[in-house]
């Protein structure tokens, strides 16, 4: 039994209140201490009365974080242990599993070089560069504390918001329950890399706990559905990553069969469950025979429990799994179903079930369905005329587009909500230091003040 204890400013905290943390499986392997809202404003208070460390000391701690996080052995457990623990928590396969845990190694160990291409040119970082005799834009905090309500989709959300740390922030992180092991590894890899316990909290809480570190910190990153952005649409304190909606549009001058490989790896790889895994196709033609091939492809993936190596789909809960079928089987009335719910549940044992992938062709660009992200391999493939333009894929992440028509290139980029665009033989679930995700973070974390000095 592991003790997942929250670690406030004052050290290690167990609380009265613990939650049982269970495997997909419904084997308890951990107890999770749940911070109470009083507690989880005095931590946030004691953050904000420290100053940001040197920034030499937190480039230096960052670096040795990354190491510590890597090699070390944190809570009793090693990385494999840990990864293995992970993903037997989340269902997320292992592969998966300890890839994004690589990709938080290295997000922490490059979040220095990971914030410069924030940073507009003409700006400086310190106020002390000889630019500023002659008058500059300093790059400045818009505030002290960061609050990070972290989702359990993956390892991969913690490896972003180190960035704030870089940038001098002192950051509160409350852990999803559905894997709360990465997020307290890290704070602990960066205490013993020398961080103080006010730069890095881990406070597992509740929704009312959640609500004061939104109340407590200056600014806030949160992860959930639609109703967490409808909740903060209006907060611009609040940096809200939503669904990814992440579409592939391919246009009439291309062929899809050359391009069947990345279209079913942005479908598939990672799980199926992250916020830049493709959910919907759309062809300038007929989609019926792409929707097919994409069907086939899908289909042959072996079940396989989340710990096997060669595991692809992602796990839940047997009741779990069971609404989400049913959800899907709501969500696609009206559709052809390619790979249908009644084929999405796949038994492991008593408790668990993997996710088979699922394919629907749809008759025309329904917006409505098109959006529907459901967190393992879904894709709905419609076909996509010139006339129908943008609103078919708007809201998207990521927008694969597979095409020469440089116009439309124009068109999509223009597209606000639209964050990003790939075109040709990129994934969506693509990344890349210089590559913002949902804008840069640093764009939500740093603002321009003018300076001068003599």
């Amino acid at each position: 039994m592991l003790d997942v204890d929250a670690l406030g400013p004052q050290g290690t905290y167990r609380t009265r209140n613990r939650e049982p943390v269970a495997t997909m499986a419904g084997d308890v392997v951990a107890e999770l201490s749940i911070a109470p809202p009083l507690y989880v404003s005095r931590a946030l208070r004691a953050q904000r009365s420290v100053r940001a460390l040197p920034v030499h000391e937190r480039e230096a701690a960052l670096a040795k974080a990354a190491d510590i996080f890597a090699t070390g052995v944190i809570a009793g457990l090693d990385f494999e242990g840990y990864a293995a623990l992970a993903s037997r928590i989340s269902g997320v396969p292992i592969s998966v599993t300890r890839a994004g845990a690589r990709s938080v190694i290295s997000g922490v160990g490059a979040a220095f070089d990971a914030v410069g291409p924030a940073r507009p040119t003409g700006a400086v970082q310190d106020w002390r560069d000889e630019r500023t005799r002659q008058g500059a834009a300093v790059w400045a905090r818009r505030g002290e504390v960061f609050a990070v309500l972290a989702s359990g989709n993956g390892p991969g959300v913690h490896g972003l918001w180190p960035q704030a740390l870089a940038l001098g922030y002192r950051v509160a992180v409350r852990p999803s329950r559905r894997e709360p092991l990465t997020a307290h590894r890290l704070v602990h890899a960066l205490r013993q890399a020398g961080f103080r316990p006010e730069d890095a909290v881990y406070l597992p809480t509740d929704h009312r706990g959640a609500d004061e570190m939104i109340r407590s910190a200056d600014l806030a990153m949160v992860y959930g559905g639609q109703s967490v952005i409808d909740k903060y649409a209006h907060d611009p304190t609040v940096f809200v990553n939503g669904p990814g909606r992440a579409k592939i549009l391919i246009t009439a001058d291309r062929d899809w069969r050359e391009h069947l490989d990345v279209i079913v790896d942005s479908i598939a790889d990672l799980g199926g469950v992250a916020c830049v895994n493709t959910t919907a196709v759309l062809f300038e033609g007929d989609p019926a025979p792409l929707a097919e091939a994409i069907a086939a492809r899908l289909s042959s993936i072996a079940v396989r429990p989340a710990d096997h190596d060669d595991a692809v789909l992602p796990t839940q809960t047997l009741s779990a799994a069971t609404a989400l079928a049913k959800q899907l089987a709501v969500a696609a009335e009206g559709t052809t179903a390619l790979l249908g719910a009644d084929q999405v549940v796949a038994p492991l044992s008593d408790n668990c079930a993997a996710l088979r992938p699922a394919v629907h062709l749809l008759s025309g660009p329904d917006v409505a369905k098109l959006n529907v992200e459901l967190p393992f391999p879904c894709v709905w493939v419609a076909p996509w005329t010139r006339g129908d333009g943008m609103a078919p894929l708007r809201q998207s992440l990521v927008l694969g587009a597979i095409t020469g028509n440089d116009n439309l290139i124009d068109d999509l980029l223009a597209e606000p909500t639209i964050a990003n665009v790939y075109r040709g033989g990129h994934p969506t679930h693509h990344t890349a230091p210089d590559i913002p995700h949902d804008g840069f973070l640093a764009d939500f974390l740093m603002r321009n003040k003018g300076f001068i000095r003599d």
